[in-house]
């Protein structure tokens, strides 16, 4: 009797409240064996978020936290594996995405590149499991934006010829993967997904997130606060595209607040306004037909983010990828560990016409146990 083949996925999103792991097979339809989510601390969600930005001693500072991290994804992974009662010689591949400390795409002044720590070489070492990491960086090797890196995934899992199909994934940043029914598949970034609004809780409320958009709601939007975030170049820039927290951050938000006094609640709903409008505004500009919009990521517990989507999308079915049998907090962790069987099997994981790269090529670097 053969034995199923596992493959784990690790996620560590631009927000870096958590690392997801998932267990997962791939025989005929991917399945999710098991999950396990642990929250960051504030120490190193600081560590991470400080060098986000340029600043002194970087290079330790990196090195340091890129070994930290490893220790983290490891632990994670046989902590997985050990609520799954499944043993480490049982899984074929582990797919990390890493933890992004700078991503600089095409045309950014300082130069093009994308940097994720979380060392592939301690993880492979302390969990005994092949590693495949480096997928943003490949990409980018090939002429490419680095990100996103979803859409493939989601082709290979979401896509319907009765239907077309938007999968939205709003994480710190949001982006969506466009599934036609017969033409190719597009997909980009759309700019700040929950960002902006997690940093400005957390500030105002010492809280990591806005549950469930309670505050948001509680708030007016400003139509001069929202105008002015509208103005910036990245929201009419052409596809592919990709942006980060380097982009989209607070001194950005500070920026524009100068000369408008606002209650902090207001500021919020503003920015929880900002998410919506870009995301629906990129989903009108794919066709002016129906679709059926699926949310994954963070963005889909903020209920308040639903109501906005659903009410600037009228026209379009807009729901949780869960009514597609899939929980949307582990899409983007099952993503990773799809990517890290295609590249042990030396197939494609991305899609050239999504990140802009030269060719589709086999995205990730191998680190054997």
């Amino acid at each position: 009797m053969s034995h199923p083949h596992y493959y784990i996925g690790l996620m560590s999103g631009t927000s870096a409240d958590a690392i997801d792991a998932v267990l997962v097979t791939f025989d005929e339809h991917p399945r999710l064996i098991a999950h396990y989510s642990e929250p960051l601390s504030d120490s190193l969600r600081e560590q991470i978020h400080a060098l986000a930005l340029p600043s002194d001693n970087e290079i330790d500072r990196v090195g340091a936290l890129d070994i930290s991290l490893g220790q983290h994804f490891a632990r994670i992974s046989l902590t997985l594996l050990q609520h799954a009662e499944v043993d480490p010689e049982q899984v074929m591949a582990i797919g990390s995405h890493g933890q992004t400390i700078r991503h600089r795409p095409p045309g950014s002044p300082q130069g093009c590149f994308t940097l994720q720590i979380g060392d592939p070489n301690t993880i492979a070492e302390l969990t005994g499991i092949t590693t495949v990491a480096d997928f943003r960086r490949r990409d980018m090797a090939a002429g490419g934006q680095g990100a996103p890196l979803v859409p493939a995934f989601h082709r290979a899992i979401f896509h319907s010829t009765e239907e077309p199909r938007v999968i939205v994934n709003i994480g710190g940043m949001a982006n969506i993967t466009w599934l036609p029914k017969q033409e190719a598949t597009l997909g980009f970034d759309t700019g700040p997904g929950n960002v902006l609004m997690d940093g400005w809780i957390l500030a105002h409320h010492g809280k990591s997130y806005d549950e469930s958009g309670t505050w948001a709601a509680s708030g007016t939007i400003n139509q001069m606060l929202l105008d002015k975030l509208l103005q910036h170049p990245f929201f009419t820039q052409a596809a592919p595209k990709s942006t980060g927290r380097e982009t989209f951050n607070r001194q950005w938000l500070e920026d524009a607040l100068q000369g408008i006094a606002l209650g902090a609640e207001d500021v919020q709903a503003t920015l929880l306004e900002l998410t919506a409008i870009t995301i629906s505004d990129a989903i009108h500009s794919l066709s002016s037909e129906p679709k059926a919009v699926f949310v994954c990521g963070g963005g889909a517990y903020n209920m308040q983010l639903i109501r906005r989507l659903q009410a600037l999308l009228a026209s379009d079915k807009v729901e949780s990828t869960a009514s597609l049998g899939i929980h949307p907090q582990w899409i983007e962790a099952m993503a990773f560990a799809w990517l890290a069987r295609q590249t042990m099997n030396r197939q494609s994981g991305n899609v050239k016409e999504v990140t802009g790269a030269q060719r589709e090529v086999i995205l990730g670097g191998v680190y054997y146990a």
